[in-house]
Formats: C-alpha cells, structure tokens, sequence
C-alpha cells in the first residue's frame, strides 16, 4: 500500500469512527428512533452527501453501532470468563452473567439499542448474527463442558417440547441433551429479562439489594440448566 493509500485508510477510519461516536451521543440525546445522518453529518460539519460515502442509511449506521455494541458486551464478558475458565460450572456461568450486567449497567444506552424496544422500521441484517451470539455461545460452552465432565444433571422436558429441543441440539447446542438445549434457551431469555428490568426501572422499590438479588437469580438458572459446582 502506498503511502497515499495508507493516510486515505487511516484518515477513512477515523471519519468513521467520528461518525459512529457523534451518532452514539444522539442515542443518548434522542434515542435510536430519532437518529438522524443529517443530523450526524450537521455536528460533525459535514455536508450530508459526505457522510453517505460512509454510511449509505442510517440502517447502515444503526446496523454499525448494533455490531460495535454486541462486540464490546461481548469481550467484556469474554475477558471476565477467561479468568475464571479453569473454574467450575456455576462459578463460570455466574461470572459470565454478571459481566453482563456490569457491561449494561455502564452502557444502558448501547445496551437499550441492542436488547430495549426494537426500532420501528428497522430489521437487523445476517451480519450482525456472529457479534449477537457471542454471549449465547459461551452459555451453551459452559454447559457442553459440564456434559462432557459428566456433571451435568438433564432437566425434565416435556414430551411435546422434546422436537423443539432437538431441533436446538442441531442448530446451535451440539451434543448437548434437548432438555439442557431448552433450559438453556429459557435462562438465556431469563437473564437479559433480569438486566432489563433492573437497567428499565422495573425494579424500582421491588427488589432493593440487585446485587445480591441478580447473583441468587443466575444462580438458580444455572442450577434450572443442570450445572453444579462439581
């Protein structure tokens, strides 16, 4: 590359990341459902027909932020298990989950535009699948080590949910049992429940001690999935 093409790439990446920045103030000013590139480029200085050279939409730029979201929840959360990845089951699965919630606790904005009200209008394209799963993936590795071991305890499914779970099984939980493939799923929509009710106000003169409250609540999920400290 020459050295022309070297600051055009460096100078592209940090308009870029300019543009990203000012439209996460907006989040926070207005929220995702007023994000406007007009509005973005009128901050910057920037005429908008430039900013498009960047983001051709704002579901470009919004499909950004999401990815730029997920991406950062999920290496803080990867960064907190892998001091504990030597550990047992529920060590693991709790340090995981409350690495979420302190993730969304620091960024409730970037956290209420991934998981809060959808955007109307607005449907995520395939490419911000790999950045979302992230979080999902390590709650099911867990478990898929914990079988492996020989300490995970299969929990009662219903006849008539044994397809789904299959289904799971060859999907996204490999090797698992379809009854730990649907707990997983279940405590998975659990958790983010629990982080939304506390980040949304829901809580609010409900449960006083979170804290406590929150590492009780995925304890018992992991325990509902079949993990142990064994």
């Amino acid at each position: 590359m020459s050295t022309t093409q070297g600051a055009r790439a460096r100078a592209r990446i940090e308009v870029t990341a300019a543009i990203k920045d000012e439209a996460r103030r907006q989040l926070v000013a207005e929220g995702a459902v007023k994000l406007s590139l007009r509005a973005v480029a009128r901050e910057l200085g920037m005429v908008s027909s430039a900013l498009y050279r960047y983001f051709p939409s704002r579901d470009d730029l919004l499909t950004a932020l999401i990815i730029d979201a997920y991406d950062s929840l999920g290496e803080t959360v990867e960064t907190a298990h892998s001091a504990v990845a030597d550990d047992g089951p529920l060590r693991r699965w709790t340090t995981v989950c409350e690495a979420v919630r302190g993730w969304a606790l620091g960024h409730p904005h970037e956290y209420a535009l991934i998981y809060g009200t959808p955007v109307p209008g607005y449907v995520a394209p395939e490419t911000t699948v790999p950045a979302a799963a992230r979080i999902g993936l390590l709650l099911i590795g867990i478990a898929q080590d914990a079988h492996r071991a020989g300490t995970l305890t299969e929990p009662p499914l219903p006849a008539e949910l044994r397809p789904e779970g299959e289904r799971m099984v060859a999907d996204f939980a490999t090797d698992l049992p379809p009854a730990t493939a649907v707990a997983l799923v279940a405590a998975w929509a659990e958790l983010y429940g629990l982080v939304g009710f506390e980040l949304f106000g829901q809580f609010h003169r409900v449960v006083e001690d979170r804290e406590r409250f929150f590492h009780h609540s995925v304890r018992r999920l992991a325990l509902g999935v079949g993990l142990s400290d064994g």
